[in-house]
């Protein structure tokens, strides 16, 4: 073995494999890395380009009685990847395929939750996505990774590891847009064999990466008061650093802009690069009247003079405009932009009742997307029989598991990544907007 084929630790590697990236630098880029072992390489190729760190947690899908053998993988966000040929082959029924999926989804949301807390995942669509490991030795764990990170509609995907097998990155490269091995040694052994210092990551160092690389690039939002109607409605304006467009979010009968909710998904999409701005289309004093909670033109009448406010300030009034709105919010956001037209790019419903904006669904001109829970039957065939009605480009995706208030584990997360591709599709892209 020639020594100067072994890297000293995971951190040299990482800036080694940074060398070789510099020219993503500039670009939209996100860095995904496979924890543990990963992260700290993935660090050290974040904060060289400047992009922001994420992990996407894989697990294996052992089969039952010879965990070893992988039947296929499941990863983060719900993608789920099975190797038909060995189960087939191997006679595993679609009930135990099903417990060992649930097992592995329980564990996988459980380290989602240690490494990321209340942090949302970053949002893929559109942008460069890295993928970075320690090393490639089988490469059956990078391939369920890749697979997973196509479903969700990234722009290019590289992926980019120290050191490997020949035959990991042979297999893996007609699979991705560009693969960067630094060093593929022959004989290979195993990925530890080139490291001389490949101590185990422990989950407490993967969360101080984590946590240190988000608090580079955290986007403070500020208190607005909007001055409406003779009343001031409290919200909060967040405009990240190339924001391109901006989405204003219309909340549910018994939410307020501090809706936690609400804020982790105005998170992803800040991540995206899209501003946000949330609002309380109700004052203090209005809030507890039914009535009002369910007058959808009133809402919508709010909702359309916040767009116009908005169009006043000089830092937004280039950005296009989307709306997110959530149960009867949404229907506001429908209304208000069927009055609006064409001044409305785009249009996220997240477990709404586009039902109350029946009269002018048809006049609804932005491209709608209704999200709905699996479990929230009586909505989704609300939405259903709405999405009949629209004119515009539109979809109903449905988010297995999840009942109405998407408070199942990893489900608010995927309405982020869908509400987040979806307006960055039609609201605009991350590069800035020239004034």
């Amino acid at each position: 073995m020639n020594q100067t084929d072994v890297f000293q630790d995971r951190d040299e590697a990482g800036r080694a494999l940074a060398q070789a990236l510099e020219g993503l630098r500039g670009e939209d880029v996100v860095v995904l890395a496979l924890p543990r072992g990963g992260v700290p390489v993935a660090s050290q190729v974040a904060r060289a380009l400047g992009a922001p760190l994420d992990v996407l947690v894989v697990r294996k899908l052992g089969m039952p009685g010879h965990e070893e053998l992988a039947m296929g993988a499941i990863a983060s966000g719900g993608a789920i990847v099975v190797n038909d040929d060995v189960v087939d082959s191997l006679r595993v029924g679609r009930r135990d395929l099903e417990a060992v999926v649930q097992r592995e989804l329980a564990e996988l949301h459980r380290r989602e939750r240690r490494y990321r807390g209340d942090r949302p995942a970053l949002a893929l669509g559109g942008r460069t996505v890295v993928l970075v490991d320690d090393g490639l030795a089988t490469g059956s764990t990078m391939a369920a990774a890749v697979e997973a990170v196509r479903q969700r509609g990234v722009g290019r995907l590289i992926v980019a590891v120290p050191v490997g097998s020949w035959e990991a990155c042979h297999a893996l490269r007609k699979g991705v847009d560009r693969l960067v091995c630094l060093r593929t040694p022959e004989p290979f052994f195993s990925v530890g064999t080139w490291f001389r210092d490949f101590g185990q990551v422990g989950d407490d160092e993967v969360c101080r990466l984590l946590a240190a690389s988000e608090a580079q690039s955290v986007v403070q939002g500020e208190a607005v008061a909007l001055h409406l109607d003779g009343l001031v409605l409290a919200g909060e304006l967040t405009v990240p650093p190339g924001a391109t467009g901006l989405v204003l979010f219309a909340h549910g009968s018994g939410s307020s802009h501090r809706s936690p909710r609400n804020r982790a998904v105005a998170a992803t999409l800040q991540a995206a690069g899209l501003a946000t701005l949330l609002f309380d289309l109700l004052d203090e004093r209005e809030e507890g009247r039914r009535d009002l909670v369910f007058d959808i033109d009133l809402l919508a009448a709010r909702l359309v003079e916040a767009t116009r406010w908005a169009a006043s300030d000089p830092r937004l009034a280039a950005f296009s405009v989307g709306y997110f709105g959530a149960s009867t919010g949404a229907a506001a956001a429908l209304r208000a932009a069927a009055l609006l037209g064409d001044r409305v790019a785009a249009v996220v419903s997240r477990g709404g009742r586009p039902d109350l904006a029946a009269p002018v669904l048809g006049d609804v001109v932005a491209p709608t997307l209704l999200v709905v829970g699996g479990r929230d039957v009586q909505v989704l065939a609300l939405n259903r029989q709405a999405a009949a009605e629209l004119r515009c480009p539109h979809e109903v995706v449905v988010v297995e598991g999840a009942t109405h208030l998407f408070e199942e584990p990893g489900t608010l997360e995927q309405v982020g990544h869908l509400a987040a591709d979806w307006f960055v599709r039609y609201v605009g892209g991350r590069a800035p907007v020239s004034p």
